[in-house]
């Protein structure tokens, strides 16, 4: 049996008109800046469908903005996310590709660049009700929604790589409700996505980086 929660009725707690267009938004940007290092210098969003042709009338460019800057779905510091990413010294840009067919109609690309150079790219979509999806890292195909705590290991895809992350979590007590291995091909760079209920356990980073063959972790709460 299913259940639907009265936030899937009323929507998430928000600053703007649409739950679609501006907390999906803010969601989405938000779960991108806890995937790279701060500080952030630069960021582009590529907007596709719905987002790329009301993205401004709808306040999708303030809240994508704005969750790139950490503000949560009601921080009313949305309304001047302009003028404090001016004060912070971020540079931003909105690209609209409204041409672009052959994706979810509230899809937006983010490229982040931050002051030590490093580059990182995000691909989410905005579902409705607040919630989202996450289905690009840096061009590689993934799913997750930002619903639950989430681990993402950057590895080379060798043998021995899983097994590590799972002993890692199994060392310090981490029930996993799910984790899924995503790859550009065999050998190459791949993600382990891993999402548990609770918080993630303090300073799993050191250990799980422990093994030569990954890369990063990055740690993003809900």
């Amino acid at each position: 049996m299913s259940y639907i929660s009265v936030f899937d009725v009323l929507g998430p707690n928000m600053i703007g008109p649409s739950s679609s267009h501006t907390a999906g938004a803010a969601v989405i940007a938000f779960l991108a800046h806890k995937m790279i290092v701060p500080p952030l210098k630069k960021v582009d969003f590529i907007l596709y469908g719905s987002f790329a042709k009301t993205y401004h009338g709808h306040g999708t460019d303030r809240a994508l903005l704005g969750g790139m800057m950490g503000f949560g779905t009601d921080d009313v510091r949305i309304r001047d996310s302009f003028q404090i990413a001016a004060e912070r010294g971020l540079a931003y840009r909105f690209t609209p590709c409204a041409d672009v067919t052959d994706v979810h109609p509230n899809t937006v690309d983010i490229r982040m660049e931050n002051a030590a150079g490093q580059v990182m790219t995000i691909r989410g979509e905005s579902l409705g009700g607040g919630k989202v999806r996450i289905t690009r890292i840096n061009g590689v195909s993934v799913d997750f929604t930002g619903a639950y705590s989430t681990i993402i290991v950057v590895q080379q895809d060798k043998p021995g790589v899983v097994a590590h992350i799972t002993k890692v979590l199994s060392d310090r007590g981490v029930n996993i409700a799910f984790m899924r291995l995503f790859r550009e091909e065999k050998g190459h760079t791949a993600y382990t996505i891993v999402e548990f209920d609770g918080r993630i356990p303090e300073g799993i980073a050191g250990p799980l980086r422990d093994n030569p063959n990954v890369h990063d972790v990055m740690i993003v709460e809900p």
